[in-house]
């Protein structure tokens, strides 16, 4: 073999090799996967009330594990066993999805005079700080049903102080196992759960503000 022939042979060896790894990487990737998009079904929206109660408060982005802070829709559909519903996924994190919710709960009731979020970080009275420990849908006698748990604190903002704290569920049966009806029942228990939030919030917050807890 001619030596001057060696260093051409083994770029051309080398390239090879580099286009066979490429090919290989390229056959293992993940395929794209077909995704049906949810919004978080609206609320009915309730009469709001007259007069306000606090005068501001921030709504901060609830903390959330691995398996809730992304946007597939989550299942339990055993004990300790979680699961996705294949090529479907929320428009919207789940924890985005429950402080929106929460948030149009608190519009809708009218007694905040001032919202905003953690998206902007506006100075308010009050802060409603969280970890969603739950948002899923669980089945029970072979039925599916939405389940939405959070722990809330309401921090005042000034002296960063927790003045109090509460853990909230809120369940919805499915009307039908298809995962349309499984969407709808997270409308409804995020519903619930919201209109619980704010009474609490409401009352707890006036309570701190009232010149008898000064």
């Amino acid at each position: 073999m001619n030596p001057s022939n060696r260093p051409a042979s083994r770029a051309a060896l080398g390239a090879a090799f580099g286009a066979a790894l490429l090919l290989q990487a390229c056959t293992i990737l993940p395929t794209g996967e077909p995704v049906d998009v949810y919004l978080l079904p609206a609320a009915v929206t309730p009469g709001a009330h007259a007069q306000a109660a606090l005068g501001s408060l921030r709504i901060a982005r609830p903390a959330a594990g691995v398996h809730l802070s992304g946007q597939r829709i989550v299942v339990v559909p055993e004990h300790n066993r979680v699961s996705v519903y294949k090529g479907a996924g929320w428009s919207d994190p789940a924890p985005v999805l429950v402080r929106n919710r929460l948030l149009d709960a608190f519009r809708a009731d009218g007694r905040v005079a001032a919202l905003s979020s953690d998206d902007r970080q506006l100075q308010a009275d009050f802060e409603l700080d969280s970890d969603l420990r739950a948002f899923q849908s669980e089945y029970r006698d072979g039925r599916p049903e939405a389940v939405v748990r959070l722990d809330a604190r309401l921090v005042h903002t000034a002296s960063r102080r927790i003045v109090a704290s509460r853990s909230f569920e809120a369940r919805a049966p499915a009307s039908d196992v298809a995962l349309p009806a499984v969407v709808q029942s997270f409308g409804v228990a995020s519903d619930r759960l919201a209109a619980e939030v704010v009474e609490w919030t409401v009352r707890e917050g006036a309570a701190h503000t009232s010149p008898a807890a000064s």
